[in-house]
C-alpha cells in the first residue's frame, strides 16, 4: 500500500522520470526483484522446429557450462536449472565500492518445456556458447503407412 501511495503523492511525470520506482513497480508483477539474488528467474528462449530436430537457445549470461543442468523429467519434460555467480569485473578490487548495482550477483535460472510426441527422449545434446545454451532434441521419424495388398477374387 505504501508503494501506491507513494506513486500518488509524486504525480505522474515525476514516475517516469524515477527509474528506481518504476523498476519496484514493475518487480510487483513479475518474479520479484532481480537485484535480490534469492529469487529463480525464468530465461529467456527460442525454439526452433527443423524437419529432424527441435533446438532450444536459452541465454544463460554469465554463467558457465558447469553451472547449467539439463534433465528430463517423466520422460517428457525439459528441465533447464542454472545457478552461479557473477565473477569480479576488471578494475573491481578490494575496498571498492558499488554506486549502483543492477545485474544480479547470483543467478538461479530454471525453466521447463513440455515436449511433443514426436520428440525422441532417448536423443538429447547440449552445449553452452557465448551466454547461449543450445539444446537439441531429434524428432522421432514419422511411421510409414503400411500398405496391404489385397488380391481381387
Amino acid at each position: 500500500m505504501a508503494l501506491v501511495e507513494e506513486m500518488c503523492n509524486m504525480g505522474f511525470g515525476n514516475l517516469m522520470n524515477d527509474q528506481d520506482l518504476l523498476t519496484k513497480v514493475l518487480n510487483r508483477f513479475t518474479k520479484g526483484d532481480m537485484n535480490s539474488g534469492d529469487k529463480t528467474q525464468t530465461p529467456l528462449a527460442d525454439i526452433l522446429s527443423t524437419p529432424k530436430e527441435y533446438i532450444f537457445h536459452v541465454d544463460v549470461p554469465g554463467l558457465s557450462k558447469s553451472d547449467i543442468q539439463v534433465q528430463l523429467e517423466d520422460e517428457n519434460v525439459l528441465v533447464i536449472k542454472a545457478s552461479g555467480k557473477r565473477k569480479r569485473e576488471d578494475g573491481e578490487e578490494e575496498g571498492c565500492k558499488y554506486l549502483k548495482l543492477e545485474r544480479s550477483v547470483s543467478q538461479k535460472m530454471m525453466r521447463k518445456f513440455r515436449l511433443p510426441q514426436d520428440a525422441d527422449s532417448s536423443s538429447i545434446s547440449a552445449k553452452c556458447e557465448n551466454g547461449v545454451l543450445t539444446v537439441t532434441v531429434q524428432k522421432i521419424p514419422p511411421s510409414k503407412p503400411k500398405t496391404v495388398q489385397v488380391t481381387i477374387s
